[in-house]
């Protein structure tokens, strides 16, 4: 059983440690509740340009490549990642230097320098060129079904940011949005391996325990979600066209979680899945499907992704319809129901054995308040009924919480045929 310990110091920062005794690294990261959704209007991306920017030296390290190697001589690398609500610092170290490793992300935290800023401008708008068309438009699918899903909020927008914004981002800007949201008590320290939580507990201590507390700024939230069923068709040059159809579901502490978790698993968990068998394996119309959860304080989503010829779309819409339809008409076989929990169940077992997914479990769940052991997960699991995926089915997939998104060549596309069949 993995249970972490939790200190909380006295600027609030939160110290969590998870004790793997039998493994041979460890993963230290910062979490902060602060993401794209947090970023100002007209400028979107902030957050993330934040997280950049923490890279180019500190007080400490004079410049990247000081804090890359300062990481590499114990052992360990550092990356970090911003996403709709967090942002996080982490890195895998020897466990031996795990507090030394700590020691450096508190300088990227507390005493950046935020140098070079047009160098780094440069870079993200090369990131964000990865999501845009030849003709300017925005082609991630993500970004172009979360305008459906929550249009005007920040929720909506890539983290990486509009290239207009980018481009307007200024040194105060994000000096502002440090001062406002890189605040102990908008964090969590998480360290995960065969480590002391004593030790680590000092360690963030002697780091991080001088920095201040603030109140912090509260999150727009999220009041306009229009009904479906909506639809976007953006044209690029490519030979496939992507599609991604989306489902507004459960925010992210709702008791339906679980069901929605298995029943992501049902339509696109493996070679036995619903939608991998019927798009794939019967008719061969796609290589791959995946579906995905996006859960958030007020509001998510449940989104299946693929690709597809053009001329094969409105196949690939019917059918996947039609197997989510049947989900909301016949209950789970019992068998299917067993074989969907059982390799569940193994996956939250296999992932005792990652540092970085203990880290994720113990220091995200506890920055959002949803952190749970996998034993209660486990249980919880145990516990979901063919009727209560049944339930969940016939809420989600009503044709009104219908939000599709078409990206690619459209000229070979039968649109008026697919806007058919998602309204009907």
């Amino acid at each position: 059983m993995t249970e972490p310990c939790c200190t909380t110091l006295a600027n609030g920062l939160r110290v969590v440690t998870v004790a793997l005794p039998h493994l041979h690294s460890a993963d230290v990261a910062v979490y902060l509740k602060v993401g794209g959704r947090n970023d100002p209007p007209g400028l979107s991306g902030l957050s993330h340009f934040l997280e950049h920017m923490l890279f180019r030296g500190t007080a400490d390290y004079a410049s990247s490549l000081e804090i890359e190697a300062a990481f590499e001589s114990l052992g360990g690398g550092v990356n970090a990642a911003t996403d709709a609500d967090s942002t996080c610092f982490y890195g895998r170290i020897h466990p031996r230097s795990a507090e030394q490793g700590l020691g450096i992300l508190a300088s990227m935290l507390l005493r950046p320098q935020l140098e070079g800023i047009e160098l780094e401008r440069r870079i993200i708008v090369e990131e964000a060129l990865e999501d845009i068309s030849q003709d300017g438009d925005e082609i991630s699918p993500d970004v172009v079904v979360g305008r459906l899903l929550w249009p005007g909020h920040s929720l909506s927008e890539s983290t990486v940011g509009r290239l207009e914004d980018i481009g307007r981002i200024s040194e105060q800007d994000l000096r502002e949005h440090h001062r406002r949201w890189y605040r102990p008590n908008n964090a969590v320290v998480v360290a995960a391996g065969p480590l002391e939580h004593e030790r680590m507990v000092s360690a963030a201590q002697r780091h991080l325990g001088g920095w201040q507390a603030e109140a912090l700024p509260e999150s727009l939230p999220v009041v306009c979600q229009p009904d479906g069923p909506a639809w976007a068709f953006v044209q690029d040059a490519d030979s496939q066209i992507t599609m991604q159809l989306a489902f507004r579901s459960c925010r992210r502490n709702a008791p339906e979680l679980t069901a929605l978790k298995l029943l992501r698993r049902i339509l696109a968990g493996g070679g036995c899945a619903r939608l991998h068998l019927a798009l794939r394996e019967r008719l061969g119309l796609i290589y791959s499907v995946d579906a995905a959860i996006g859960s958030y304080e007020e509001t998510g989503c449940l989104s299946i992704d693929l690709a597809t010829a053009p001329e094969n779309l409105p196949t690939v819409v019917a059918t996947t319809l039609e197997e989510l339809h049947r989900l909301t008409l016949e209950p789970l076989p019992a068998d299917e129901l067993e074989r969907v929990k059982t390799v569940f169940l193994a996956d939250l077992d296999y992932s005792r054995d990652s540092v970085s997914e203990m880290g994720i479990r113990f220091g995200w769940g506890t920055l959002m308040g949803v952190a749970r052991s996998i034993d209660h997960d486990q249980q919880l699991v145990r516990e979901i009924t063919a009727a209560q995926l049944q339930a969940l089915a016939r809420e989600l997939f009503r044709p009104g919480n219908r939000f599709l998104g078409i990206i690619g060549p459209l000229d070979g596309v039968d649109q008026e045929r697919v806007i058919a069949l998602l309204t009907s």
